[in-house]
């Protein structure tokens, strides 16, 4: 099994940044994507930010130019570096992992992100 714990999120002000941060531990091998996504009250999941273990990275339009994702192969951890939010992007935000040689994928809890105009 894989364990995430995501951190980082709070209340902040437009304009400002916040630095997402997923922990993985546990089963943690064949780990081949992790990646970041969002959910709005009254909205569906969606798709924010990815990257792969080769390194490749892909984000939503909504966010490509202020977001960027990065992950830390020595922590297991992936982290979405927030600039320049808007009221928008508030959401509950969750770390997904994706396992390889059918292992399946994972979840984290969520972490509130407030952008206050």
């Amino acid at each position: 099994q894989v364990q995430l714990v995501e951190s980082g999120g709070g209340l902040v002000q437009a304009g400002e940044s916040l630095r997402l941060s997923c922990a993985a531990s546990g089963s943690i091998f064949n780990i081949n994507f992790m990646g970041w996504y969002r959910q709005a009250p009254g909205k569906y999941r969606d798709f924010v930010a990815g990257i792969t273990s080769g390194g490749s990275t892909n984000y939503a339009d909504s966010v490509k130019g202020r977001f960027t994702i990065s992950r830390d192969n020595a922590k297991n951890t992936v982290y979405l570096q927030m600039n320049s939010l808007k009221p928008e992007d508030t959401a509950v935000y969750y770390c997904k992992v994706n396992r390889g040689r059918s292992l399946g994928e994972y979840w984290g809890q969520g972490t509130q992100v407030t952008v206050s105009s």
